[in-house]
């Protein structure tokens, strides 16, 4: 099965991956919103070919989603794996791949959807927080759940420090959950 990854800043979960061998024989292209992101270089030191855009230049989000959909078409894309792309899909894009997009998220959602997730869960005083991956829909972090994987939450922590240690979940828990999907095991 052939996927495109969606990124839109330093890419570190593409990273994550392209490092396993399995998916980057499947990644047919990366697209990012964001000219001059540290992933596209990631990309370029990975042979991932890229379609880099800037959303300023089009009319509108169905405009460029209709570009996106033509290149992700030209290159025989079948999956859309978001990692870091910090965009809500629209129409356009979840009429063409209708239930063929997978977005990671840095919350065990239901808890915390949208940006700033750990800041979210750090504020709220929980003890645990999370990775979500999900189908995504029409909303902000409300498709069908794939899978989740906790993470506690210290008394001492900071939003820097959750971070990093979400990252780290990330990185390990998302190339297997891409895996099942794309070996069509999900």
């Amino acid at each position: 099965m052939k996927i495109a990854i969606f990124a839109s800043g330093s890419g570190s979960n593409f990273q994550a991956l392209v490092d396993d061998a399995m998916i980057k024989e499947s990644v047919a292209l990366l697209v990012c919103d964001k000219p001059g992101a540290y992933v596209l270089e990631r990309a370029e030191a990975a042979g991932i070919p890229v379609f880099v855009f800037a959303p300023k230049a089009f009319a509108d989000k169905a405009a460029f989603e209709r570009e996106i959909v033509a290149k992700l078409q030209e290159s025989g894309v079948e999956f859309l794996v978001l990692a870091g792309y910090m965009r809500l899909i629209g129409p356009t894009l979840l009429g063409a791949y209708e239930n063929k997009i997978v977005n990671l998220h840095p919350s065990l959602l239901p808890s915390f959807p949208g940006k700033d997730a750990m800041g979210q869960a750090v504020v709220a005083g929980v003890t645990e927080t999370g990775v979500t991956a999900h189908f995504v829909d029409a909303g902000m972090d409300t498709g069908p759940i794939i899978a989740q994987q906790s993470v506690a939450i210290l008394p001492d922590d900071t939003v820097e420090s959750l971070a990093t240690r979400i990252h780290k979940v990330e990185h390990a828990f998302y190339p297997e959950v891409v895996k099942k999907i794309i070996g069509g095991q999900s």
